[in-house]
């Protein structure tokens, strides 16, 4: 599914968020496909169960996931209409953290307009 990296400054809880959230923003993961249980990701990750178990509420929380008793735990459908502005806050200030990073490492304002310019396009392919 997705590996682990130990040495990263990122927690494993970190890790586990963003690879699922990654899985399923690219359509790596459709909506309605089941998701390992908790109990086989930490196995398959060698990490504690509390760890993925914390990851999947977290996903769930902001959307990502849903879990039904005796089923297991699923990817969401995207719901357009929902709006987490907090989310969308947090977003937006690792954007402008990136674009300080671009600046710092010498682009100019046209070359990151450009840049922009060029992911939007590619968001074409994306739903």
């Amino acid at each position: 599914m997705f590996q682990l990296d130990l040495k990263s400054r990122k927690s494993i809880y970190e890790q586990v968020v963003d690879n699922m959230k990654e899985l399923i923003i690219s359509g790596v993961l459709k909506p309605e496909d089941k998701l390992p249980s908790v109990r086989e990701l930490s196995k398959t990750l060698t990490v504690n169960p509390n760890t993925v178990q914390k990851a999947y509420r977290a996903l769930e929380n902001q959307g990502y996931l849903y879990t039904v008793a005796g089923l297991g735990t699923f990817a969401a459908c995207p719901d357009t209409n929902i709006r987490d502005e907090r989310l969308i806050n947090v977003i937006r200030d690792r954007i402008r953290s990136d674009l300080k990073e671009l600046f710092y490492l010498g682009m100019s304002q046209e070359e990151v307009s450009a840049l922009l310019k060029e992911l939007l396009t590619e968001r074409g392919g994306w739903k």
